[in-house]
């Protein structure tokens, strides 16, 4: 059976494999477990009390099962797994430690050259521990009558292997990590996350790619302003990760915009994860917060913070913030007219640097949940700057439901988005088409 279809069998399958990766640093005690809506989170996920100086460095890592899998003559399919933990700095400058997972292929990589390596940043999972892709990758559906965890990631995950890439993917500061709040959207927290995932998949023992492997990003929705970001901070922060592409899905860069946006929407709950997020990146907001969230509001909050995406739809769907206010105003309204927020989102904004290496960025036209119009603007302030960007419109009817406007793309254009990422993997160079782009929707 060819190999493209014994992966796409393999999701139907659940025979776990392991790797033989041994541990980097000495493993978490059983002590140190933490229990998140039921989920007993693996001791693994708790970080030590000192971390290493540099960005990148792995902390510890242990074989991962895959759920799903299968055993083929060259080795099982899609690969091999290895959870890992490394070290990343937060936008405060402050250490951190991340959680995430290596995949070896099994699958040849046809490109010539050096195997590729391909940094995938989720979109949005949740905010508890208990969601991060690396466990969808062992879990890819858990469901306790306290939460429910979709591992949807595994499906592009899979993709890339079968190319013959190499994926290495981040579970951003603090998923999974049990230390912190998840730093929902935080652009820097997250751009840093996935160029350091980058450095620490390229350390690990036994792992086919090196410092020659290509390097690119995939990430769509809260994983595409995730690589957005990091196409942008790269030369500053990572100038030793040379990019050969980025592909950006509907990236959330302008927050004011989402935020409106998702308000009153299925996945409403994601304004609390924004929320949370922004106070644990600056807590000098908190009093803010204190003074404009009435009970209801700061209890939502607290409740979203062990969520998923799952327990969200069910718990916060169709919500709006109108509920959670003591004077009854929207939180976009109250951001409007509040000098500090409005400077903590600005400053959020993705769009005000040029990106490294060729950028794909793709946008269903459709999407009101992470509104079109803000991703297209980012491809045209990225065009102005003179970035080599591919500007791809994805054209789909639109529905009752903004879930579904925002996530149909991800599915229609997934295997286009993979084809262009392999192919500058391979060497092979973009073509920009920003001088279209004034007549494209």
């Amino acid at each position: 059976m060819p190999a493209r279809r014994k992966l796409l069998a393999a999701a139907v399958a659940a025979v776990a494999c392991l790797t033989a990766q041994a541990l980097t640093a000495p493993a978490a005690t059983a002590a140190d477990e933490v229990v998140s809506r039921g989920v007993t989170i693996p001791a693994f996920y708790h970080p030590p009390s000192t971390l290493p100086a540099a960005n990148g460095t792995l902390v510890r890592s242990e074989p991962l099962p895959l759920a799903l899998s299968l055993p083929s003559l060259h080795g099982p399919l899609p690969g091999t797994a290895t959870r890992l933990m490394y070290k990343s700095t937060d936008s405060n400058g402050e250490p951190v430690a991340v959680t995430g997972a290596y995949l070896e292929p099994t699958a040849r990589w046809k490109g010539g050259g050096p195997r590729p390596l391909v940094a995938l940043a989720p979109g949005t999972l949740g905010q508890g521990d208990q969601c991060a892709a690396s466990m969808g990758l062992e879990h890819p559906l858990s469901f306790n009558g306290e939460t429910v965890s979709v591992g949807y990631e595994d499906l592009s995950i899979y993709r890339l292997l079968a190319k013959g890439a190499a994926v290495v993917v981040t579970d951003y500061a603090g998923l999974g990590a049990t230390d912190r709040l998840h730093t929902y959207v935080d652009r820097v927290d997250e751009a840093h996350a996935v160029l350091d995932a980058v450095r620490a998949a390229r350390s690990l023992g036994g792992a086919s790619v090196t410092a020659d492997s290509p390097v690119g990003l995939f990430g769509y929705s809260q994983g595409g302003g995730a690589t957005a970001a990091a196409a942008e901070l790269q030369a500053s922060y990572a100038p030793d990760v040379t990019l050969a592409g980025t592909y950006a899905g509907a990236p959330p860069a302008d927050l004011a915009a989402v935020t409106k946006a998702i308000d009153g929407s299925e996945l409403a709950g994601a304004l609390g994860w924004s929320l949370n997020g922004f106070l644990q990146s600056d807590p000098e907001l908190k009093p803010i917060a204190e003074a404009h969230l009435n009970t209801a509001g700061k209890a939502a909050l607290a409740d979203l913070s062990t969520m998923c995406v799952g327990d969200a739809l069910f718990g916060y769907g169709y919500t709006r913030s109108t509920r959670w206010t003591t004077d009854g105003r929207s939180i976009s309204e109250i951001i409007a007219a509040t000098p500090e927020l409005r400077t903590f989102l600005d400053g959020q904004r993705i769009g005000r640097l040029k990106p490294s290496g060729p950028v794909r960025l793709a946008t269903g036209v459709s999407d009101n949940l992470v509104p079109h119009g803000q991703s297209r603007d980012l491809a045209v302030d990225w065009c102005r700057k003179g970035a080599d960007v591919t500007y791809k419109p994805v054209v789909l009817p639109g529905v009752g439901s903004a879930l579904l406007n925002h996530f149909a793309p991800l599915l229609t254009d997934q295997g286009n988005a993979i084809d262009w990422l392999t192919d500058r993997l391979a060497g092979e160079p973009a073509t920009s088409n920003c001088r279209t782009l004034p007549v494209q929707p």
